[in-house]
């Protein structure tokens, strides 16, 4: 399998008569997208704005962030199981806009949603206050339930971002990123010397709006199972959480996903990568034992030596993880954790909701209790009272001059687990 992914920088984004892609600048025609996107009779307003890096604007609440893709030649499409028929991705040739992104906001989904500054304190702990931002803010039409509000939101974002992405199918990419990904049979025949890795994906799956995608299916609904990494960079997986903003994966994380990314760069070098076992995030102990027996068996057929395991969300789903842990330690497979932490405001808490002997080896993301004072902002795109109920903000985050104390855990991005963020950590 082969997926070439042709980078087009975008330097800039405005709104055109026509929309293209001039000179590294994106061109955004707003009657045109408006009238696309409010073909759903479930849409009773859509505002469409821009938010560029340094510009002294605040974004919230926010549903989720996408980058703008095409598929150029091969299979499928872009976003599969929502836009055009179900054919599997991961080969072919995609045409990314790297650098831009859609981001859906309006009024609330879920209580767990986040805020995007495109500068100041806030703008340091998110990814997305460096995109050249398309803000598709979106108002549902009255009576709607939360569910059907939120599959408005998801399929808006996808939309916008599909239709941006065509804006770059026949330009000449800047640079292109190729990825070659063998049959198992290959696979496991490769740099015998090695050792064999793989990556379990741990997917947020909880239901009550806490629900990821892949190929438009409902992850709960599946048992563990292979993906092709190639699958995932090309978008078999998409977000449909409002889970807390710090350390859910938007759409626009899974399609550049970076322990997959790295996994690549390290192949035949330092290891074998062999592949990528997508696994879900249950509610019930029978289903949380079913999915991690499950895991630890995919793991033991294809006889890896070592496994990475990134969890999304905090509490509940760490229980996923230490199971996950601990059955693949269990059968001989070093592996490490990739979380973050809910330690307390003063760090002294537990940072994790479960815990295990065999976790020896573990990856922190940050401290998501942290909290920072955001100062106003001269732009607001969205509701800023918003920041009172969202996970992080309390009663009286909002102050009256217009700043705003949260928790870190409000900022979209800020402690990502699966490392896409501007956080590090030093060993010592």
């Amino acid at each position: 399998m082969r997926l070439t992914l042709g980078k087009i920088h975008i330097k800039g984004v405005n709104f055109g008569n026509t929309t293209k892609i001039e000179n590294g600048v994106l061109f955004v025609n707003k009657q045109e997208l408006t009238g696309l996107l409010s073909e759903d009779a479930r849409i009773a307003g859509i505002e469409l704005f821009l938010a560029k890096p340094g510009e002294n604007t605040r974004i919230v609440p926010v549903k989720d962030v996408i980058e703008p893709r095409v598929k150029v030649e091969g299979p499928g499409n872009v976003f599969p199981g929502f836009l055009g028929k179900v054919d599997t991705v991961g080969t072919g040739r995609t045409h990314v806009l790297q650098g831009a992104a859609v981001v859906t906001c309006g009024k609330i989904v879920g209580f767990q949603e986040g805020i995007i500054d495109m500068t100041g304190p806030g703008a340091q702990y998110t990814p997305f206050s460096k995109t050249f931002n398309v803000v598709v803010k979106i108002e549902p039409v009255a009576g709607l339930n939360q569910h059907e509000h939120e599959n408005v939101v998801r399929m808006a974002g996808f939309k916008a971002a599909a239709y941006l992405g065509e804006a770059g199918r026949t330009v000449v990419p800047d640079s292109e990123e190729i990825f070659d990904w063998p049959s198992l049979k290959e696979a496991m025949s490769l740099y015998p010397n090695l050792p064999k890795v793989a990556y379990v994906y741990m997917l947020q799956t909880q239901g009550l709006l806490h629900d990821t995608y892949v190929y438009g299916i409902d992850a709960k609904r599946i048992l563990p199972t292979l993906i092709a990494p190639t699958e995932v960079f090309d978008g078999a997986i998409v977000s449909g959480n409002c889970v807390s903003a710090c350390d859910k994966n938007p759409t626009y994380v899974h399609l550049n996903q970076p322990i997959i990314t790295e996994l690549f760069k390290r192949h035949g070098k330092d290891y074998n990568f062999v592949g990528v076992i997508i696994t879900n995030e249950n509610v019930t102990l029978a289903d949380k034992e079913r999915s991690s027996n499950y895991t630890a068996r995919l793991a033991e057929m294809l006889g890896i030596d070592a496994a990475i395991v990134s969890e999304e969300g905090f509490g509940n789903p760490d229980a996923d993880l230490v199971m996950n842990c601990r059955k693949l330690e269990q059968q001989g497979i070093k592996t490490v954790l990739v979380t973050d932490e809910y330690a307390g405001r003063d760090g002294s808490s537990q940072s994790l909701a479960d815990t295990a002997s065999e976790a020896t080896a573990v990856v922190t993301a940050g401290n998501a209790n942290q909290t920072i004072v955001l100062p106003k902002m001269d732009t607001l795109i969205g509701h800023a009272e918003a920041v009172d109920v969202i996970a992080g903000g309390f009663n009286g985050s909002l102050r009256q001059d217009g700043s705003i104390e949260v928790e870190i855990q409000a900022i979209t991005g800020a402690t990502s687990e699966v490392g896409f963020g501007k956080l590090s950590a030093l060993g010592l």
